[in-house]
């Protein structure tokens, strides 16, 4: 691992999991994307390739972002908030969207009025995406 990602390796605080809450926000509309979570071999993996990688809770297992559905994610920048417990990233996103739903953001629902009101426009089918999975 480069010298230059020492700083932030040595900073970062997992939970009791071995876990970091990562937030991704599109580097240039600045709209938060997604919350998902990294271990310490998925974030050595981002920062060497490039490309978000994360740990997914309820596979219990290595996530590429984009592996599957073509809509990989590429590193821009690289934040720590003041506790350690916590990333920001900043990414290009490949294919418009970022949410295995087909939506652009992960917070495509807002409440109002009693209810969820989606905000967001659907940019792909997820059963088309993902039939070869099932």
């Amino acid at each position: 691992m480069p010298d230059a990602f020492k700083p932030l390796l040595d900073a970062v605080t997992y939970d009791d999991r071995g876990l970091v809450v990562t937030i991704v926000q599109d580097h240039a509309t600045n709209e938060v994307l997604m919350q998902a979570y990294m271990n310490e071999a998925t974030l050595k993996q981002t920062l060497r390739t490039g490309r978000m990688t994360y740990w997914s809770r309820s596979r219990q297992e290595v996530w590429v972002k984009g592996a599957t559905s073509g809509r990989a994610q590429h590193v821009r920048e690289v934040r720590i908030d003041c506790d350690g417990d916590a990333l920001l990233f900043k990414v290009r996103q490949e294919g418009g969207a970022a949410c295995h739903t087909g939506y652009e953001s992960c917070f495509h629902r807002m409440l109002g009025d009693g209810r969820f009101i989606v905000i967001g426009e659907r940019v792909f089918d997820p059963d088309e995406v993902y039939k070869r999975l099932n």
